[in-house]
């Protein structure tokens, strides 16, 4: 059995000591949905919502709480990113939102945590805005895409 890098000896957990990895540029993109009524989407394609700009303050939502992962996710260590982008792109076919983020630093360890954290806040952020009018939205398949740099290399999704 390998042994747990975020547990001690004793079981309990810790951060994990990254003090002799190298720094390297490291980046992640992940992704998720939001799905929502198709008069939903009509009405913020229009700007006729009750909140006003729903995806450009998402967007800067995500943005906003990728720079905060390390003081919601316990384990996480705080990372100096040099990139945070939140693209949400409307898509009838959903019918709802695709949400995008891509991140990218210069530390000792990876941001696929600050992508995913990006892409579900923004996702929460558009439930926020929106669930005066629909309250049947669901947020779905957040996940990694790609992951660059480290010991363990790149990785993207199949």
């Amino acid at each position: 059995m390998s042994k747990l890098s975020h547990v001690d000896e004793a079981g309990r957990a810790r951060m994990v000591d990254v003090s002799d990895k190298a720094v390297t540029v490291r980046t992640a993109t992940a992704t998720g949905t939001l799905t929502c009524k198709p008069e939903t989407l009509q009405l913020v394609r229009e700007g006729r919502t009750p909140k006003g700009a729903v995806i450009s303050t998402a967007e800067i939502a995500g943005i906003m709480a990728a720079k905060r992962t390390a003081e919601l996710i316990p384990l996480c260590h705080p990372l100096p990113l040099t990139k945070v982008e939140v693209r949400i792109r409307p898509d009838d076919a959903l019918p709802g939102f695709h949400v995008e983020a891509e991140v990218r630093t210069n530390a000792v360890t990876g941001v696929e945590m600050e992508a995913l954290t990006a892409v579900s806040v923004a996702c929460l952020t558009l439930f926020d805005m929106l669930k005066a009018i629909d309250r049947s939205m669901a947020l779905a398949n957040i996940r990694v895409l790609t992951k660059t740099g480290g010991k363990s290399g790149n990785w993207q999704e199949r």
